[in-house]
């Protein structure tokens, strides 16, 4: 394996975080930061009166909200699935 295919492998212990539970909370805690900044970037386009720049704050928005009831209904199945919560 050469250098480049090692550095592009994700090591062993951070393959699994990504499906873990608190790799989900983290995944969602910071789409809660990028709501504040879609928020920023709603008002500021509001001030401007700058309608392209609205419409990219919205379909932002929209990215951001499917993007967050994709990661909530990945923790939803982890719980379902796991053998000690019933």
């Amino acid at each position: 394996m050469s250098k480049i295919e090692k550095a592009k492998a994700p090591s062993a212990s951070l393959k699994g975080f990504k499906h873990s539970k608190p790799g989900l909370w983290l995944s969602i805690g910071t789409s809660a930061f990028g709501a504040v900044s879609i928020a920023k970037d709603v008002r500021r386009a509001r001030e401007e009166s700058d309608t392209l720049k609205l419409v990219n704050a919205l379909v932002g928005a929209a990215a951001l909200i499917t993007g967050t009831a994709l990661l909530v209904r990945e923790l939803r199945r982890l719980g379902s699935d796991d053998v000690l919560l019933g």
